[in-house]
């Protein structure tokens, strides 16, 4: 008796759960105001040697990968423009080699930039210098040149990241 009332239970909670996770969406269902975007090249006011080709196709690369809109070539086939500025490049030590406290091994490395949308069909902007703030953390075992070098792509799709979602996600 017992048992068939666990059964019984178990089989009510099943069902009640399955109908539950039956009307589930993936994604978001809010309908975006424009379907082409543009993205401008990066302008780079941190001081980061040949770095502009590299944060600009990572932001292309990550809204052809989320696949909500289309990107434009030109401006004129664009429904909205979006242009980023990178301000600022900086590390912090973030823990020091304990023999010697003056050689740091870990930085956290920060990159601040802004993100304006512009739609062109109505000559407005839809947001103005939006902060885009992107940290990693970076460890120098083998330099920090070559430690920075490897995090810039990081950095770059993290930004892009941010990026995406300022213009794609409901604001």
């Amino acid at each position: 008796m017992i048992v068939r009332l666990r059964l019984l239970f178990l089989t009510a909670l099943l069902f009640s759960g399955l109908a539950g996770c039956s009307h589930y969406r993936l994604g978001t269902e809010a309908k975006l105001a424009f379907s082409s975007l543009r993205i401008e090249p990066v302008v780079m006011k941190a001081l980061i040697p040949q770095s502009q080709a590299l944060f600009t196709t990572q932001l292309r690369e990550c809204f052809i990968r989320d696949g909500r809109v289309t990107l434009a070539n030109s401006v004129e086939e664009a429904d909205v423009s979006l242009q980023v500025v990178v301000h600022s490049y900086a590390r912090d030590v973030a823990t020091v080699r304990p023999g010697d406290t003056g050689l740091a091994r870990k930085f956290i490395v920060t990159l601040k930039a802004d993100a304006t949308l512009h739609d062109r069909r109505t000559g407005r902007d839809l947001f103005t210098q939006r902060p885009l703030v992107v940290k990693r953390e970076l460890f120098t075992d083998s330099g920090q040149g070559q430690a920075e070098y490897q995090l810039l792509p990081l950095l770059a799709a993290d930004l892009a990241d941010k990026a995406r979602h300022a213009v794609l996600d409901v604001w």
